[in-house]
């Protein structure tokens, strides 16, 4: 699944702000906007989610879901779930 704060990490390795990512994707910058304050998983319909994670891979960005492995061969950033203890010691 695919999260609000993935679309944005996404956006921001682009460079680009909802409204260019929402022409890319052919959608209004409405339907992104709602799509990056989901705090999970996004919670849209499912020809808008593709065609946003279209616009981002013909962009050159790869989302990787979780547990699964990059296939890619550029640069780029995973946010790994940290262990409880290093939480708890915060």
């Amino acid at each position: 699944m695919i999260t609000g704060p993935q679309l944005r990490a996404a956006r921001a390795l682009l460079g680009i702000d909802q409204r260019e990512l929402a022409r890319l994707a052919g959608l209004s910058p409405q339907t992104v906007q709602r799509m990056e304050a989901c705090p999970g998983s996004v919670r849209a319909v499912v020809d808008s989610l593709e065609k946003v994670v279209t616009a981002l891979a013909e962009a050159g960005v790869e989302m990787i879901a979780e547990g699964t492995p990059s296939h890619g061969t550029g640069r780029g950033v995973r946010l790994i779930e940290r262990r409880q203890a290093v939480r708890d010691e915060r």
